[in-house]
């Protein structure tokens, strides 16, 4: 046997070496993505825009969850900072709730201050993409374009990518305060958990909860 013919690869190093290619490339896309959840979860962007959407969350017959309260605290901090002139409260609700997520979310801010005139409450959605989509419907039918979304800090990059693709210029002021943010091993979960619902976004373009 010739030196060329010793050297040559055979089709069982071929695969071998194709499999750790595209294994290599795999790790190279989750780990990028995951770079992105946590480097997005530590913005804070407070630039002027024509809205503050807060993405919805859990209530109890009006009441917000505490991960909800969180997240309506800071666009409250936002609007007060003459962010935006209106805040938009999202999400739905399951069939035997008297609330939506977007009611309940409306009324606490209009407790604490918030004009009526001020909140915008749209009450559909079971999901973030849903959710994002009915936001988008009315805020562009008002013909607003831009906004900020105030959610976890996990969650903002996937938001942020749900809206931009629905057409508004988004950009994100997640909260830092709740038990979502609150020990290492949850934030490390929560970060896991968005990455793998933003690529299965990117791959279907359905949203993980589902």
């Amino acid at each position: 046997m010739s030196t060329a013919e010793r050297t040559r690869p055979t089709r069982a190093n071929w695969v071998r070496r194709t499999l750790a290619g595209f294994l290599l490339i795999v790790v190279a896309v989750i780990g990028g993505t995951a770079f992105r959840v946590w480097q997005v979860a530590r913005d804070d962007v407070r630039d002027r825009a024509d809205v503050i959407v807060v993405l919805g969350a859990a209530q109890y017959n009006g009441r917000p969850s505490e991960i909800f309260q969180s997240r309506l605290a800071k666009a409250k901090k936002l609007y007060d900072q003459g962010v935006a002139k209106v805040i938009v409260t999202a999400g739905g609700k399951r069939a035997d709730d008297n609330y939506t997520e977007g009611q309940a979310g409306a009324q606490w801010l209009r407790k604490r201050g918030v004009p009526e005139s001020a909140t915008l409450p749209v009450g559909e959605g079971s999901d973030t993409l849903r959710s994002l989509r009915a936001v988008a419907e009315q805020v562009q039918k008002r013909g607003w374009k831009t906004a900020v979304l105030v959610s976890d800090p996990w969650h903002s990059f996937r938001a942020r990518v749900m809206a931009d693709d629905l057409g508004l210029e988004a950009w994100t002021s997640p909260t830092h305060s709740g038990p979502i943010v609150q020990t290492r091993e949850t934030q490390a979960r929560y970060i896991v958990r968005e990455t793998g619902a933003l690529l299965y976004y990117r791959l279907t373009r359905f949203p993980a909860e589902v």
